[in-house]
Order: C-alpha cells, then sequence, then structure tokens
C-alpha cells in the first residue's frame, strides 16, 4: 500500500491585518494632529532675539498691516471702532495684555496712535509681536 506523502507548506506571515493597523494608525495621527500657526491676519513682523510671550486666549490681538488695515482679533475694524470696542473692556484692560502684530513695513506713526488707543482704554500690558531672528 502506497501511502500519500503529507505536502508541507512553509509558515506565511498574513500581512494584511498588520497593513490594516498601520493605515487606521495613520489616519488617526492625521486627524488628531494640530498643526501650530500663528493665527490671525498674516503680517510680516520684524525680526529680534526677544524671548516669545505664551498666547492667552484672554489677549486682545490686533493686527496693523503694511497697508495700514487695522484687525481686532481676525475682524477688519476702523480706528474709531478699535477705540470704541477697547473702551469695553473697562476695569479688565488693566490685567489683560494687548498685544500688538504690526507688519515691518507699517507707518510707524500708525503703530504709535494704536498705543496710543491702547494706552486711553487703560490697558497697562502691552506687547509688539516680532519672529525670532535666525541664528547662523
Amino acid at each position: 500500500m502506497a501511502f500519500r506523502r503529507r505536502r508541507v507548506d512553509s509558515p506565511r506571515v498574513d500581512l494584511t491585518p498588520m497593513v490594516d493597523v498601520v493605515f487606521l494608525l495613520l489616519i488617526f495621527f492625521m486627524i488628531s494632529t494640530t498643526f501650530i500657526e500663528q493665527q490671525g491676519v498674516a503680517v510680516n513682523l520684524p525680526r529680534t532675539a526677544a524671548s516669545q510671550l505664551p498666547e492667552r486666549s484672554q489677549d486682545v490681538l490686533v493686527y496693523l498691516t503694511a497697508q495700514g488695515d487695522v484687525f481686532l482679533m481676525d475682524e477688519l475694524v476702523s480706528v474709531v471702532e478699535l477705540e470704541r470696542q477697547l473702551a469695553g473692556y473697562g476695569d479688565r484692560a488693566a490685567t489683560t495684555l494687548f498685544l500688538l502684530s504690526a507688519d515691518q513695513q507699517a507707518q510707524h506713526g500708525d503703530v504709535v496712535r494704536l498705543m496710543e488707543l491702547a494706552r486711553r482704554a487703560n490697558f497697562k500690558k502691552l506687547a509688539i509681536a516680532t519672529d525670532p531672528e535666525q541664528r547662523q
């Protein structure tokens, strides 16, 4: 009587579940990753070696573009409207940071005028945003 020889298959690793898990992880990290960008209006800030201030949600962010446009947070406002809204801070102005992000091509007089508006609205903390200096 002749016995049939059993054919021995070499062991195989099925990679399909592993590929599925890798793709799921990739999708998870792509969705959950936050990209850090400076929010607000795009202005070309001057460069300096000064340290950076941490950004807080209660700060008043004012942007001045090279063309002289003024933005409060992300909203285009006139100087009169900005003055009215800054006056609305009342007593909170003394403890709130007024962060001025002025384009490096902006007129000096416009920057000083915005700083004066902040002073008249009783803001005691004033910061001027800059980009970190590139070290070589």
